[in-house]
């Protein structure tokens, strides 16, 4: 029987040169942007222990109860591959103890995750986000700059008509008397539940807001909105996220609908999507004529089609971006009670994206010295010969692993190099080499000592 071949695991895939370098240039602009905003880097290991993903993101998650592969290790501790980045970070903050740095710790990190969906087209069990996260602040203007710099990376990554998705889903004060009112709404409807609702019923009535099956989304649109029921803190803060937004002409809608599918969050939850059309989207309000007065904050019903379809639109295209507040997390894995905002963004969906939007990538600095060389001693001083022209800055090509001449000019030839310095058994021996200009074919022979400052020269002198 034929032993079949090797293949990546299920869900998971190979980043390719082609792929990685739209990751690259993801990070670039991620890197650029984090240090004007002054975030830190910061680095988790990829295996944690699983208590902090039950603790933190919660039991009733999807991603805890369904997605997350876990295992005891040999030694007897019970680890799983992080399947998302927050809770680590919170846990880093807590174990260094960055609560005695100066507030607010801004951090950000970019790298691979791990969850057992089903494979679909940019989602993937192994993916890689990178996130923005800005611990120790409780002010609405956190809410707002994460979401200012999310939308500025993707308008660097020449995205157009974005639209912010947002909502508040309360905090401890207001969320059990929510909760209440949506046991009222769905306990005489849970029959038309899907089977993962109906145990999300007993559990966390929050999660039905979050399913994607078509009959419960139906139930949802009618059901009860944390919008209307926010305590007078979390309407205040509400209301001061959506100023800064208009400030800040941040094009948003607001989505009563939206929670998020992790236990940590509080008050602001957010999502970035590209646009649907090609106009710049609209805020969406409420139906009524009505202006509000001072103060009050625009709460739209969605009780109109054109409203619901514009959610149910965004949700087939996915969003780009997802996060908000979380102020109960580090007091969830034992620290002390610190407020925090936070979002992350699926790099694969935008590289895929990216190549379907033809972005072109510029291509690393061509060589403009091709080095040939013939022979073990000729390679010996090759080698050496490379590191120079490295510590001064110009690019060369070599092919080191060749021996014959005329395959080594042809590769020269191809790549479109100025000149191809010729070192063979003679020249080593001499200590010379040939300087050999591609366009014409005129060549010299200068001192090997010397040839570094003379390609400096001569390349300095063409451009």
């Amino acid at each position: 029987m034929r032993k079949p071949k090797l293949q990546s695991p299920t869900g998971m895939h190979d980043i390719l040169p082609e792929d990685w370098k739209y990751f690259q240039k993801i990070y670039n602009v991620c890197e650029e942007l984090a240090n004007f905003y002054e975030f830190a880097k910061i680095e988790t290991p990829i295996l944690e222990d699983t208590e902090l993903f039950s603790r933190g993101v919660g039991l009733a998650t999807d991603i805890v109860e369904k997605q997350m592969f876990s295992f005891k290790s040999r030694g007897g501790d019970y680890l799983a591959l992080r399947p998302e980045g927050t809770a680590p970070v919170v846990r880093a903050y807590i174990e260094h103890g960055m609560h005695n740095l100066p507030q607010p710790v801004k951090l950000w990190y970019f790298g691979p995750y791990f969850r057992a969906e089903k494979p679909q087209l940019g989602r993937y069990r192994q993916f890689w986000q990178f996130s923005f996260e800005v611990l120790g602040e409780a002010g609405p203007v956190i809410d707002a700059q994460i979401v200012q710099i999310f939308y500025n990376i993707l308008k660097d990554l020449k995205f157009k008509d974005l639209v912010v998705s947002v909502n508040s889903i309360g905090c401890s004060q207001c969320r059990p008397c929510f909760r209440r009112l949506l046991l009222s709404y769905f306990r005489p409807r849970e029959s038309f539940l899907c089977s993962d609702c109906r145990r999300r019923l007993r559990e966390n009535p929050l999660r039905i807001l979050d399913c994607k099956e078509e009959k419960c989304q139906m139930l949802v649109s009618q059901a009860p909105q944390m919008l209307d029921h926010l305590c007078e803190e979390c309407h205040k803060h509400f209301k001061d996220v959506l100023e800064f937004f208009e400030e800040l002409s941040l094009p948003y809608s607001l989505n009563p609908y939206l929670v998020r599918g992790l236990d940590y969050y509080t008050k602001t939850v957010f999502e970035i999507f590209p646009s649907l059309t090609s106009q710049e989207p609209k805020i969406l309000r409420s139906s009524s004529d009505e202006e509000p007065s001072q103060g009050q904050v625009f709460i739209p019903k969605f009780r109109n089609k054109e409203d619901e379809n514009n959610i149910e639109e965004h949700a087939k295209v996915g969003a780009l971006v997802g996060g908000g507040r979380y102020d109960n997390l580090a007091k969830l894995l034992g620290g002390k009670p610190t407020p925090a905002c936070g979002a992350s963004a699926g790099i694969e969906r935008i590289a895929l994206l990216l190549k379907e939007k033809g972005l072109k990538i510029p291509a690393a600095q061509k060589p403009k010295v091709f080095l040939a060389q013939l022979g073990e001693l000729a390679k010996r001083k090759t080698l050496k010969l490379v590191e120079e022209f490295r510590e001064i800055g110009i690019p060369i090509s070599e092919s080191l692993g060749r021996d014959s001449l005329k395959t080594q000019l042809n590769r020269a030839d191809k790549i479109g190099v100025k000149y191809t310095l010729i070192l063979g058994q003679k020249e080593a021996l001499e200590g010379t080499i040939i300087i050999k200009e591609m366009a014409t074919g005129k060549q010299e022979t200068v001192k090997l000592e010397k040839v570094v400052g003379e390609m400096k020269r001569k390349l300095k002198t063409k451009n």
